[in-house]
């Protein structure tokens, strides 16, 4: 479901929009407040897995279009998260393997937009994502997606390594795109699958990235050693296509 993207502003609205299950990214409350109705938001935003931040009262006047924030503004999401489970099923439902991005530390919201656009158009059944240090699905990730958030769900959790320890259990294995890892040409990259992308730069965080069974790595020939992550994404994800068609037709 899509919404407007908003900057919602004061105690009875935030809570009204929260308590009316409208998804918010972020809330963004008055560092040292603790009366009442801030508590009870703080409540409601940890059911929700909203992400909470502490700022101070001029940084919340410098958001506030209304100048009557009341110590909290909290940012709604322009569409609905949907759960692992919904993306497990869109796979069942399709009688195929599971195949699933799941994208670490991408908080440039142009590239979380252009890999939800990959990843349907190359048949991933989902996106995950990480709760922090992440992009959330903004108006901007909307309109660089180009259309796909309407038909790919994006899943956003907790930990990101226990959630692959999760899907394990599922049947599924993990490949991360790694600039020192083994040629995506020379691994079978079939079966049920997790394509795991980290930031331009940074990479996959230690810890999930200990968690995945290969690493993939992208031949480069140019000057510069670094793919942008979107770009990155859709070299390896159409390599996995390529070898799921080949496995189709009996080549693999």
């Amino acid at each position: 479901m899509s919404y407007e993207e908003s900057y919602i502003e004061g105690r009875n609205a935030v809570l009204e929009a929260m308590r009316s299950g409208r998804p918010i990214d972020k809330l963004y409350i008055l560092d040292g407040c603790q009366d009442g109705p801030i508590s009870t938001i703080k409540r409601e935003a940890r059911k929700s897995d909203a992400i909470i931040k502490f700022v101070n009262k001029e940084f919340l006047d410098r958001m506030s279009s209304t100048g009557h924030h009341q110590g909290v503004i909290a940012q709604s999401a322009a569409y609905e998260y949907a759960d692992v489970e919904d993306i497990l099923a869109k796979a069942e439902e399709k009688g195929e393997e599971p195949f699933i991005f799941l994208l670490d530390n991408i908080e440039d919201p142009h590239n979380l937009g252009a890999i939800i656009r990959t990843a349907n158009l190359c048949g991933a059944h989902g996106v995950i994502i990480p709760k922090n240090r992440a992009a959330g699905l903004t108006a901007t990730v909307a309109r660089t997606s180009a259309g796909a958030l309407n038909y790919t769900p994006v899943a956003r959790v907790t930990n990101l390594a226990r959630t692959i320890d999760d899907l394990k259990d599922k049947g599924l294995w993990f490949v991360c795109a790694d600039m020192d890892g083994v040629i995506m040409y020379d691994q079978n990259l079939t079966g049920p699958i997790g394509l795991v992308i980290g930031a331009e730069g940074e990479g996959v965080s230690r810890l999930v990235k200990e968690k995945c069974d290969y690493t993939a790595s992208i031949p480069m020939k140019g000057d510069i050693d670094s793919l942008n992550a979107s770009v990155a994404a859709g070299v390896i994800a159409y390599e996995i296509v390529r070898q799921r068609m080949k496995k189709a037709r009996g080549g693999l």
